[in-house]
């Protein structure tokens, strides 16, 4: 079970710290309604995760006795997806870090903007909103996929052990969603300028990247 917590960990983090669009919508949010507002759309982000998680998990799962003949070449199949999607952020933050300083000369804006006026967003709305949003995300399930049927200690999941993989996920990626929230517009403009995109994006494509190792270890 420690194993299976780990990688519901690890496979939160690696999906959640990218810092793009909606994260930086999250501290906008925040920083012009107010804490409980930006912590229910931080959840809705965490949400959309957590279910990807499950689904990952469950279908994977059952595909594995399938699958079981072809395991080690899905495995090798998985680690690449994995790095290409670690390459895919490492070279978009860069790329964006570059157009962003290119265009600016100082690299600190956050692009947030001000937003519409209007109607206030309620934290139901927040909520509902980054939910919808993330969910539209197709890199998130070929993510959690990749490393379910990848990954040793994700094949062959009881149903508590789907259970807690996907609670996992939510409960990492919540902490960091939440950690853009609570840091607000002061927090939110180091993490989400061009410096901070960069080091998040380069973070979490060093540990997509080294969850691929691992597949490839125990595929060798």
């Amino acid at each position: 079970m420690s194993a299976v917590l780990v990688a519901g960990l690890l496979a939160g983090y690696g999906i959640a710290m990218p810092v793009g669009g909606v994260a930086t919508y999250l501290v906008a949010l925040t920083a012009r309604t107010s804490l409980r507002t930006g912590a229910c759309a931080a959840l809705g982000v965490a949400t959309a995760d957590g279910l990807y998680a499950l689904v990952a998990a469950i279908g994977g799962t059952r595909l594995t006795h399938l699958l079981a003949p072809l395991m080690t070449p899905l495995r090798w199949a998985s680690a690449l997806v994995l790095l290409a999607l670690a390459a895919r952020g490492a070279i978009t933050a860069i790329r964006q870090y570059r157009e962003r300083t290119g265009a600016t000369g100082t690299g600190t804006g956050t692009g947030t903007g001000t937003g519409r006026t209007g109607t206030p967003v309620g934290p139901t709305r927040a909520y509902a909103a980054l939910l919808g949003i993330t969910l539209l995300n197709p890199a998130t399930v070929v993510y959690f996929a990749a490393l379910v049927l990848g990954s040793p200690a994700t094949t062959s999941l009881t149903g508590p052990e789907q259970a807690l993989f996907a609670l996992a996920a939510f409960a990492a990626s919540a902490s960091w969603q939440l950690l853009l929230a609570g840091g607000g517009a002061l927090l939110g403009r180091a993490l989400t300028g061009s410096r901070g995109r960069l080091l998040t994006g380069l973070a979490s494509s060093a540990l997509i990247a080294g969850l691929a190792g691992h597949l490839l270890a125990s595929a060798g």
